[in-house]
């Protein structure tokens, strides 16, 4: 069960009203270097400019991106072919980049890899530590950039730090 970090990049707070601007995907493993990414052309046209900033990104950009149908269709292939089995996704804020990527991979592919299910990395530091207020984000090598690969990069070095620690998981 390969465990795929996720990162995402928005114009709002839901996906359909507003539009997923970009992500970061990355395979969890010691060398960490099958990443994908991918930049989506806006699907509405509401957005806040202050979720906007987040990603460094201008409306203007954004508008030349790819079609999202396209980047959702690449990214399937590139989990097809990099992730064998069952897809566990992974994420530090599951409860928003979820929403984002199983919208639009049911919207413009008609289904998702992942499932119905996703885990929190921050709910599995707690349980690790048995202490909800703990916080894994110490556990990150790459700095938090908004880059959602940046960002997953870290977030899958932080679970390997945890594996380290005696989170039982496997790379297959």
């Amino acid at each position: 069960m390969p465990y795929i970090m996720v990162d995402i990049e928005s114009d709002g707070p839901i996906p359909g009203d507003y539009s997923m601007v970009c992500f970061g995907a990355v395979i969890v493993e010691p060398e960490l270097k099958r990443t994908f990414y991918g930049k989506l052309r806006p699907i509405s046209e509401k957005f806040i400019p202050d979720a906007l900033a987040v990603s460094g990104f201008s409306r203007e950009e954004c508008l030349a991106f790819e079609e999202p149908k396209i980047v959702m269709e690449q990214f399937r292939d590139w989990l097809a072919e990099n992730g064998k089995g069952r897809l566990m996704f992974v994420s530090d804020n599951n409860g928003f980049d979820w929403q984002f990527i199983n919208w639009y991979f049911h919207h413009f592919t008609g289904k998702n890899p992942f499932g119905f299910s996703s885990t929190n990395l921050g709910s599995l530091y707690k349980g690790m530590q048995q202490d909800t207020f703990v916080n894994f984000k110490h556990l990150r090598k790459t700095r938090h950039t908004h880059n959602p690969v940046d960002d997953a990069m870290g977030n899958a070095e932080a679970l390997l730090q945890m594996k380290e620690m005696g989170l039982k998981f496997s790379f297959e």
